[in-house]
């Protein structure tokens, strides 16, 4: 069965939403990140807690790893973290301090020879963000276009020790559409990894056809902090 993957997008300690990647979009949360990690304790069909650095991706380099160090603790599900995250040190930190999973985005996707180093010291341990407007590939915090699509990048990566391939497509997130079936289904078809989708996600229909279309597990954002969402999985 499909898993659910709550998410929680942190800038300045804040539990936030933007759309389509903008940061001008801001749009901070009625629960704080802790009060989050509570309420998404309660459910059981939780399994487990996508936290993103969000000004850390914007700059390169982590941002809130204090503050997320602390809300790993509070968490009674696997948490994984993702946001600027470019150096070793940054992914032991994480994993000694209770993360369960790491998100490698912009670094992993431009130096495919360090992004294979880390998944062999860290077999399963490591997901690349795989973030596109629609199948072309985006960096830095998805500011910058890259010449390459998902399906490039599924295939350089077939052969390494990832936990899995987190798609997202840019261009529905956060604005409660749906996400893209169509070429979520695609990826799923070319990469031999787990593929988790991202974006757009706003209900357990969206849900069911995705795990009909072969994806392991389903991230939600902006959806996750309205009551409807949570009745209809209930």
């Amino acid at each position: 069965m499909i898993e659910l993957w709550p998410a929680i997008d942190l800038i300045d300690n804040e539990s936030v939403r933007l759309t389509e990647g903008d940061y001008g979009t801001k749009e901070v949360m009625t629960r704080t990140p802790q009060e989050a990690i509570a309420f998404y304790n309660q459910f059981e069909q939780v399994k487990r807690i996508h936290i993103v650095d969000l000004m850390g991706a914007l700059h390169q380099k982590p941002a809130e790893e204090a503050f997320i160090k602390d809300l790993i603790q509070t968490s009674e599900r696997p948490v994984e973290i993702g946001g600027g995250i470019r150096k070793q040190e940054t992914i032991d930190y994480y994993l000694k301090n209770g993360a369960s999973y790491v998100i490698v985005g912009t670094r992993g996707l431009q130096d495919t020879e360090w992004l294979k180093t880390m998944t062999e010291q860290y077999p399963g341990k490591i997901y690349l963000g795989l973030d596109a407007k629609k199948d072309q590939v985006a960096v830095n915090g998805w500011t910058e276009a890259m010449d390459r699509t998902i399906f490039d990048v599924a295939e350089e990566t077939a052969s390494l020790k990832l936990g899995g391939i987190i798609y997202t497509d840019i261009s529905k997130d956060g604005k409660m559409q749906g996400p893209n079936f169509e070429l979520t289904k695609a990826l799923v078809e070319t990469t031999p990894h787990p593929v988790t989708a991202s974006g757009g996600i706003r209900s357990l229909e969206d849900m069911n056809q995705l795990e009909e279309a072969g994806v392991k597990a389903a991230i939600v954002g902006k959806a996750a902090n309205t009551t409807t969402f949570w009745e209809g999985i209930n």
